[in-house]
């Protein structure tokens, strides 16, 4: 095995210098196959083993890696990637990579809620089609989605069958409006008790919770959330120069 040199005249410490490093690595898909052990790297980079569990252990903390019994460190890999600054289809972004997506509905009723009423700019009373499906890809729970719109234009939505098609594909089929504009907003979230059952997930698991104000030329037609599993999903950004992201402190 091949010695790799760190640089011991460099104040960072070795271990930050490390875990440098492997992101690098990582992120080149070097360990695509199998993470090294403890052991590989301490012989490797010809360091103590305290150096290296720190540098690893911050990269379990980033989500990077993780520890599974039975396997010791192995890599998180995301399965599914959604672009951000586009509009979000969870239907095409994992049936894109050659997955079967495929839904389980836990509601689908006419109903009012006051929140999702004035997200859509309409009456608290107003009726709307509420839309609650247990999302899974290759049959594994994959986000819990919540989607509330127009009751004028999106009754016989009531009779559709959701258990294999998009929510943008059935509002086209009976002619709805589509969004073609609105926004997103994307944080981390600890899920009900509820939710994480119908996840799989634990109580140390973390996922995303997704809001949704999708309009059709400046006109409100959906309300949606989400929550989406964080080990099985990330959400990717693209930027040039001229284009600005921002990161906003909660009002919270």
């Amino acid at each position: 095995m091949s010695v790799r040199q760190l640089d011991r005249n460099n104040p960072m410490p070795l271990w930050a210098q490390l875990e440098v490093e492997l992101r690098r690595r990582l992120e080149a898909g070097e360990f695509n196959e199998a993470f090294p052990t403890d052991l590989d790297l301490t012989t490797s980079y010809e360091v103590s083993r305290h150096t290296v569990r720190e540098a690893v252990r911050h990269l379990n903390k980033t989500g990077l890696l993780k520890r599974e019994r039975g396997r010791g460190t192995v890599v998180n890999k995301a399965e599914f990637e959604q672009s951000l600054g586009t509009l979000y289809s969870l239907f095409q972004s994992v049936e894109s990579t050659g997955v079967e997506q495929t839904s389980e509905v836990l509601e689908l009723t006419i109903v009012q809620n006051a929140e999702a009423a004035m997200h859509l700019e309409l009456e608290e009373t107003v009726s709307l089609v509420h839309l609650s499906r247990l999302r899974l890809a290759a049959g594994s729970p994959l986000a819990v989605d919540r989607i509330w719109l127009r009751a004028d234009t999106a009754t016989p939505l009531l009779e559709a069958d959701w258990s294999h098609t998009s929510l943008y594909g059935e509002l086209a089929k009976i002619g709805a409006p589509l969004p073609n504009q609105g926004w997103e907003r994307l944080m981390p979230v600890i899920p009900s008790a509820g939710d994480r059952t119908k996840l799989g997930l634990t109580k140390s698991d973390a996922a995303f919770f997704l809001e949704r104000l999708g309009t059709k030329d400046g006109t409100p037609v959906e309300w949606r959330t989400t929550v989406i599993r964080g080990d099985r999903y990330r959400f990717v950004s693209d930027w040039s120069a001229g284009h600005s992201i921002q990161l906003r402190p909660s009002a919270a």
